[in-house]
């Protein structure tokens, strides 16, 4: 089972796409299902589209979930 990643907005451009972080991680997704996305924002970001707008704190308790999940034995994370 893959699971979907919050990331935060780092720079919008003109064609729909973003720029999006988390950690040392930086890519390009496509932000077009998202209302009025900008830079600060988080997303939950699948298969290259970012599916899911989420307020910081929301964004903070699945990254922590994220990290527990990874720290636990037996856990794969796609």
């Amino acid at each position: 089972m893959c699971i979907a990643v919050p990331m935060e907005i780092v720079h919008i451009y003109k064609d729909g796409k973003a720029l999006v972080r988390q950690d040392n991680l930086e890519t390009d997704i496509d932000v077009s299902l998202i209302e009025n996305p900008k830079p600060g924002d988080y997303v939950i970001v699948h298969a290259g589209f970012a599916i899911e707008a989420l307020d910081l704190e929301e964004a903070k308790e699945r990254l922590e979930l994220f990290k527990a999940m990874s720290e636990s034995p037996g856990t794969a994370i796609c």
